[in-house]
This record gives structure tokens, C-alpha cells and sequence, in this order.
């Protein structure tokens, strides 16, 4: 095929149409370990998935999920948030880009990552399908030279998660501009400091929730003056209530 006389957008079409195998990616995402990948058709079935999906769902092949839905896949309540969510996507409402969600596989411990899906669409713009990632959270890279005056600004939200916290203070801990800790944050700790304080008021709340204390009381430890505001964020972020985690994550510790 001779694309030298072509323009780019056309040399891009004409590969796109070439290609023997629309779904080559496929091998490729089977030797990264920290990323999940999947395509699924219009029904939100499993058409494509990376080896990585299929070994922390606890299965050995990835016949084991193509054809099925993620309620067929995972346990209840699990896949179905996560089949909800697929139809959102399905129906056009929106994509998902970098969603922080913290992950319950089978056969592996509770883990962050971020979360893209995009619909699929035909030549006529119907949607036709999804695509969708979700990488594991990378480690911090402190060896960028704004690691340490970043790091004044985690130790805050880390040890204050439970009073309101905002931007511009954050910055002014850090000595930096509002627009310059957020591009250090997302450089240093792949989040933006919304994200960060999402997730250790979350992970504090996964901790609180194998307590005693009431749902109410944990909301109100971590930050949210609104009881359904900290429900609505918790099922955002882990796909289960607070209610429905304490019940998963009381039947792990009968398991143990």
C-alpha cells in the first residue's frame, strides 16, 4: 500500500481500512499486567478482553468472560454498577474519562486505578459498542525535583481529610500557583488533588466501615457534612453503597 502521496488524515484512513484484524490491540494490552482492557458490543457483552481481566477475575482463559456481561461476570452487587454504568455509556449519555474507582476483583485485593470507556460508533455515528481501560494507580515519582514541596500539600489531606479542604489553601502550602499543583499533582501522583482527597476519604471510610459506627458518623468523620453526598460519592468510587461494602467486606473477613 503507497501512502507516501497521501495527506496524513488520508495515509490514517487508508491504514485503518487495510488492517486485516480490527482488534491487533488485543495482544498488545496482554503484556501490560497494570492495565485492564475489554471491548463489548452493543448488549455489553465481553467481546474483547486482555489476559490481565481474565486473571483477576479468577479465571485461566479468556473464553471464560467473552459473550457474558459483567453481571454474569462478577459477583452481586459488583456487576451490576459496573453493567449500569456500561449502558450509560451505551446510551450515549457520556463517556467516562479517568474516573477514579477503587476495584474488588475476586481474586485480589482492593486496588485504585482510573477508568476510561468510549462508546463505539459506525460509519453512520450509531454506537455500536465500548472500549475501556482501567489502569492501576502508579506509584508517586519522587524524584521530580517538586516532589517535596507537593508532598507538604499530601500530608494535609492525608492527616485533615475530615475538614473541608480547598485548592487555593493547598496551593498556598505548597507555595505553588492553583494552575501549578494540579499540573504537579497529576505529573507526581497521576491525580488531580480532587481526586487525592477522594480517595483517602474513601479509603478511610473502606477502614471505618469494618467498625461499628453508623454510616452517618463515618460520612461526618471523613468529610461530608451530607450523609447522601458521601453515599453518592462512595458508590461512584467503589460501585457499592457504604451499607452494601460493610456487608462484602464483612463476609471477606468470615472467609478468612
Amino acid at each position: 500500500m503507497q501512502t507516501e502521496s497521501l495527506t496524513p488524515d488520508a495515509a490514517r484512513a487508508a491504514l485503518g481500512a487495510a488492517i486485516a484484524d480490527p482488534f491487533f490491540s488485543e495482544g498488545l494490552f496482554d503484556a501490560l499486567p497494570d492495565v485492564v482492557f475489554f471491548v463489548k458490543d452493543v448488549a455489553g457483552r465481553y467481546m474483547v478482553v486482555n489476559q490481565t481481566l481474565v486473571q483477576r477475575c479468577g479465571q485461566r482463559h479468556k473464553s471464560a468472560l467473552i459473550g457474558r456481561t459483567p453481571a454474569e461476570v462478577f459477583s452481586h452487587p459488583f456487576g451490576q454498577t459496573y453493567q449500569a454504568q456500561d449502558m450509560a455509556v451505551l446510551a450515549g449519555d457520556a463517556d467516562i474519562e479517568d474516573q477514579l474507582e477503587l476495584h474488588l476483583y475476586p481474586n485480589r485485593d482492593p486496588g485504585w486505578c482510573l477508568t476510561r470507556k468510549h462508546a463505539l460508533r459506525a460509519a453512520d455515528g450509531s454506537i455500536i459498542g465500548l472500549t475501556g481501560i482501567s489502569r492501576d494507580l502508579a506509584m508517586a515519582d519522587k524524584k521530580n525535583p517538586a516532589y517535596r514541596k507537593v508532598a507538604a500539600a499530601v500530608n494535609v489531606i492525608h492527616e485533615q481529610y475530615g475538614q473541608p479542604l480547598q485548592l487555593p489553601e493547598l496551593a498556598r502550602i505548597a507555595n505553588m500557583s492553583v494552575a501549578q499543583i494540579e499540573r504537579y499533582f497529576l505529573r507526581i501522583f497521576h491525580l488531580t488533588p480532587r481526586q487525592m482527597i477522594i480517595q483517602t476519604r474513601v479509603d478511610a471510610a473502606s477502614r471505618l466501615l469494618n467498625g461499628d459506627a453508623s454510616v452517618a458518623e463515618i460520612a461526618q468523620a471523613c468529610g461530608y457534612g451530607d450523609h447522601s453526598a458521601f453515599t453518592r460519592q462512595f458508590k461512584a468510587t467503589t460501585g457499592l453503597t457504604p451499607s452494601q461494602y460493610r456487608q462484602v467486606a464483612a463476609g471477606r473477613k468470615s472467609e478468612a
